[in-house]
């Protein structure tokens, strides 16, 4: 058993010290308006009911101060004894902390300095908090507890309310701009049967009523392509998806994801349309195209963003034709004679894939800061974008890069069910090799592309890396409500 500090045994007194008075917990507090909506209201307006988190209190003898909260403003009220009487103004001076929450009706007015007030005619307890807010309201210094007490640090920190109130808008957004251009919202299975959609290690479990083993979706890919099979025109998803890697600043196991797919669109539409809503997300959320980001200036605004050609960037990169190369150890070899890497940096890179993504990554993609359009990537890499004309080596796939992160992958859409299954046999071939980030094949996908789709193009991004982008967070857990951690050992349970 915890042991009680002395503050929180002092809150535990007055808790039954305000039950022999009113239920401390009661069961509802009718509002007329809410904080922010309050402060827009014009003196002399009464009779206004509002009700918040008390975040800030000065009792004196005949009149105090207090401010209250919410996750979108904060007001100050004005409590005076002969506003409310001597009984009940020495009820709130006794019983009334930092952290409780309070219900007030009264009249708005402005202060001498200008702050917008309700002065309190009458008012009653909603809540007390057992635990005090962190000392002087500075919030949570320690980042750890910041992400597993998300609720005290939203209370008590500006900077986290700006961040997951902009989360709220981006969703609002999103739907509000997909749906404005034609594409209709759906949802697909979280469970699923394959591993299919993307290149990533997946989380197993058990359906107990059906008694087979299941995967949790790392994306919604191929289920939105058979939405489009199906006749929808344009199509969209945010899904959660869960993919058992690694987890840094920018990875989580658990992650929020966007993909849409446009029949009758190539990947060039995705890029006009994804800077277009890009360019308007900005604006909505932060009223600019030019954003900061840990030290760099990034301009989205500008209308033709800088191209690179991922082919030819890494034959400049490799000093050979890596797309004439079939063996992995082939590779490997090729890429450490040119001095790039050594043999034990290579090591855990299985497939050819694998190793080409590595050097990618490490030679171009974190060099990149303005936001940057990777286009033209080998084959290998994805099977499920579309095989370029001219050169079935490449595929006609673009990602957005800036800062080194990627912001969004889209390509045109592999539909021809003969070269789908072949890249199908080609990633087997690859988890043969050790790869195990490799898709399985789909016979329920292929059932719905043999049935014939029509040219599509799809997209997909990570919310909570753009919103890192976006609001300047350094970690992905800045911009997740409610991260996964590792449990808190013994020690951390006593505090």
């Amino acid at each position: 058993m915890r042991e009680l500090s002395e503050q929180e045994l002092v809150r535990r007194q007055k808790l039954e010290e305000i039950s022999k008075v009113c239920n401390p917990y009661p069961e509802k507090y009718v509002k007329t308006h809410s904080l922010k909506s309050a402060r827009l209201l014009q003196d002399g307006t009464n009779n206004v009911r509002i009700a918040g988190r008390i975040i800030f209190m000065r009792k004196m003898g005949k009149l105090s101060f207090i401010r209250i909260r919410d996750i979108e403003a904060d007001m100050q009220l004005e409590i005076k004894v002969d506003m409310v009487g001597e009984e009940r103004y020495q009820f709130f001076k006794k019983q009334f902390d930092v952290g409780d929450f309070i219900g007030a009706e009264g009249e708005i007015f402005t202060t001498q300095t200008g702050e917008k007030t309700l002065r309190v005619s009458s008012f009653e307890f909603l809540g007390k908090a057992l635990r005090p807010l962190p000392d002087k309201f500075h919030g949570l210094n320690d980042t750890e507890l910041k992400y597993r007490q998300r609720y005290v640090d939203l209370i008590s920190n500006e900077e986290s309310r700006k961040v997951f109130l902009g989360r709220s808008k981006l969703y609002a957004f999103i739907h509000k701009y997909l749906g404005e251009n034609g594409f209709l919202e759906v949802e697909t299975p979280i469970l699923q049967t394959a591993v299919c959609g993307a290149a990533a290690k997946p989380f197993y479990t058990h359906h107990n009523a059906l008694d087979m083993d299941c995967n949790l979706r790392i994306a919604p890919e191929t289920y939105l392509k058979q939405c489009i099979a199906a006749g929808y025109d344009r199509v969209y998803e945010i899904a959660k998806c869960f993919r058992n890697e690694g987890m840094d600043t920018q990875h989580l196991q658990e992650f929020t994801q966007v993909e849409w797919y446009a029949s009758y669109w190539n990947f060039e539409d995705n890029i006009v349309f994804y800077q277009n809503f890009i360019r308007s997300l900005l604006t909505e959320l932060v009223g600019t195209t030019t954003i900061e980001y840990q030290g760099h200036t990034l301009d989205f605004g500008k209308e033709n963003w800088d191209r690179i050609n991922y082919v030819e960037e890494m034959r400049k990169v490799l000093g050979f034709d890596f797309l004439s190369v079939d063996e992995p150890e082939k590779l490997k070899n090729k890429i450490v004679e040119n001095g790039l890497f050594s043999m034990a940096d290579l090591e855990d890179y299985k497939s050819i894939s694998q190793i080409i993504d590595f050097v990618y990554k490490k030679k171009i993609r974190e060099n990149i800061v303005q936001p940057t359009i990777m286009y033209n990537y080998p084959a290998m890499l994805i099977p499920l974008a579309r095989r370029n004309d001219c050169d079935d080596r490449i595929i006609d796939v673009f990602q957005v890069v800036a800062c080194g992160t990627e912001l969004c992958k889209a390509y045109s859409e592999l539909v021809n069910p003969i070269t789908q299954r072949k890249t199908f046999e080609d990633q087997l071939k690859a988890k043969a090799q050790g790869d195990d980030e490799t898709m399985d094949l789909d016979e329920n996908f292929m059932l719905a592309m043999e049935q014939g789709m029509p040219p599509i193009s799809g997209l997909g991004f990570g919310i909570d890396r753009l919103m890192m982008i976006i609001f300047n967070q350094p970690s992905i857990r800045d911009v997740v409500l409610f991260p996964m951690m590792r449990p808190e050992n013994e020690n951390r349970n006593e505090k």
